[in-house]
C-alpha cells in the first residue's frame, strides 16, 4: 500500500515519520510520561512535516488578516507562499506543499502532532478524501489569545495519519453489563485486584514495589494471573516508513 506524496513545488518541506519525544514528556522526573503507552504510541502513529524555516507569528487580536504579522528569522524565497493569514480571524495558515493519494476508502487525517503542546495557538483538524482529491489542502492553526508565537524550523507543524473513515458509520456504541461477559469481568477484577494491591506496596515504599516503579501488563500485553492468551497483535513501539523517491 502507497501514501503518494506529490510535491507542489521544488523545495517541498521535509516528511518524516511521527517521532516519539516531546519536551514536557522530557522534563518529567524519570521521564515518567513514556510510560504511557497509549501517549508513546499517538506520537507516532503518522508522519510529520517540518517547518523549512524559523518564523514568528504575532497576533493583534483583529479580524481582518492583516491583524497577523508574519516574520521569518531570516529571508526564505518560500516564506510568502509557506506561511500565511489566509481565512482572519485569528487563523495562521500553512502550506504542507504536498498532494496526497491514498488508496480507495483511505484518507488523511491532518492536525498537529499528538500529545505536542504549544502555548497560544491551537492546530486544527481536518479530514480529506485523498482517495479522490486532485489538489493538495492547508493545515490551520487558532490563536487563543492575542499574542506571539514562534515555530522553529525542524519543528512539525502538520502531523497525518490516514483512516477508514467510512467504515466508522458502520459502529453503533452498545452499552452493556460487564457481569454478562464473566471472561472480560474476571479479567478486569484481576487487573483491578493486582492494581490496588502494587498501588497498597508502593504507598508503603516497599523496596521491590518502588524499583519496580510501575505496572507493565498494558506495556507487555499482558493479562493479570493467567486469565487469557496474550493478544497476538499487540504492539508497543511504531516504525513508520519513511519517504521513498519513485
Amino acid at each position: 500500500m502507497e501514501l503518494e506524496c506529490y510535491p507542489m513545488g521544488p523545495r517541498p518541506p521535509e516528511l518524516v515519520p511521527g517521532r516519539p519525544n516531546r519536551d514536557w514528556m522530557d522534563a518529567f522526573a524519570s521521564r515518567h510520561p513514556y510510560r504511557c503507552l497509549p501517549l508513546t504510541m499517538a506520537n507516532t502513529t503518522g508522519w510529520e512535516m517540518l517547518c523549512p524555516m524559523s518564523f514568528t507569528a504575532e497576533w493583534n487580536g483583529g479580524p481582518t488578516q492583516n491583524d497577523i504579522t508574519l516574520t521569518p528569522d531570516r529571508p526564505h524565497p518560500d516564506f510568502a507562499h509557506f506561511a500565511q493569514s489566509h481565512f482572519a480571524g485569528g487563523v495562521l495558515t500553512m502550506h504542507p506543499g504536498y498532494m496526497f493519494r491514498t488508496p480507495p476508502g483511505w484518507q488523511v487525517w491532518c492536525g498537529g502532532s499528538p500529545n505536542q503542546v504549544k502555548d497560544g495557538i491551537q492546530p486544527l483538524s481536518g479530514l480529506i478524501e485523498t482517495d479522490w482529491l486532485p489538489f493538495p489542502f492547508t493545515m490551520n492553526w487558532k490563536f487563543t489569545r492575542p499574542g506571539r508565537v514562534k515555530f522553529q524550523k525542524g519543528e512539525a507543524f502538520c502531523f497525518i495519519t490516514l483512516v477508514q473513515h467510512q467504515k466508522i458509520e458502520q459502529f453503533e456504541p452498545v452499552m452493556k453489563v460487564m457481569e454478562r461477559d464473566p471472561v472480560l469481568q474476571g479479567q478486569f477484577e484481576a487487573w483491578n485486584r493486582q492494581r490496588t494491591e502494587f498501588n497498597k506496596r508502593l504507598a508503603k515504599g516497599d523496596p521491590d514495589t518502588v524499583k519496580e516503579a510501575w505496572q507493565r501488563f498494558y506495556f507487555k500485553g499482558e493479562l493479570p494471573e493467567d486469565t487469557g492468551p496474550a493478544p497476538a497483535a499487540h504492539v508497543n513501539k511504531r516504525r513508520l516508513k519513511p519517504v521513498r523517491l519513485f
